[in-house]
């Protein structure tokens, strides 16, 4: 496992750009040193795919890279109808897990799955979607991620957010390391881009 997932505490911070054709984020430890990035990976397809479908409905490949630039995770998602599912590789492409979009009336909801498909976690928002808990299978808390605010004109005239994602250090099994670490950028692509 890359050292990047060893942190307990990340803040993800959307980039803004005048005319983007991608998402990126910076993600730094809580003391806010600079430990890597998110980048969406947009293909010539997925921008002409881009002119006809609605952005939440648009695949996404996000790309989780270190300091030094190194992939060392991807979220991949297809084009989707209604419920997003989310698929989750390691820096050597191998799928690890998912996590999958719940219908709720009013609170968003993912399910996060290993490999072989078995329920891990439990992501649960605010009315919001602003904050959500993340739990094992037993109810018990294993991490979170908190939308932050980011300035009134970022806020106002931008739809870049940012987030504090923290882990129990309890957590030690790699896969959940890395799908708690990246949910954050994830929600923000499915509840948050359009």
């Amino acid at each position: 496992m890359d050292r990047f997932f060893s942190n307990n505490t990340f803040v993800i911070d959307e980039k803004i750009a005048a005319f983007k054709l991608s998402n990126a984020y910076r993600v730094y430890d809580k003391d806010g040193r600079e430990m890597g990035a998110i980048q969406e990976h947009k293909s010539l397809g997925k921008i002409l795919l881009g002119i006809i479908l609605p952005e939440s409905m648009e695949p996404f490949e996000l790309n989780i890279l270190n300091a030094d630039g190194k992939r060392i995770a991807q979220l991949k998602r297809g084009v989707t109808l209604f419920m997003s599912r989310v698929r989750i590789y390691n820096e050597n492409g191998a799928s690890i897990g998912s996590f999958k979009q719940r219908l709720t009336l009013m609170k968003p909801k993912f399910t996060l799955y290993d490999n072989l498909g078995n329920e891990v976690a439990t992501i649960k928002g605010d009315w919001k979607a602003w904050n959500f808990d993340i739990t094992d299978t037993t109810g018990k808390k294993i991490g979170s991620v908190d939308k932050r605010w980011n300035g009134i004109a970022k806020e106002l005239f931008t739809t870049a957010d940012k987030y504090v994602v923290s882990i129990d250090p309890s957590v030690t099994d790699e896969t959940q390391r890395i799908a708690i670490t990246t949910v954050a950028a994830a929600i923000d692509m499915i509840l948050k881009e359009d």
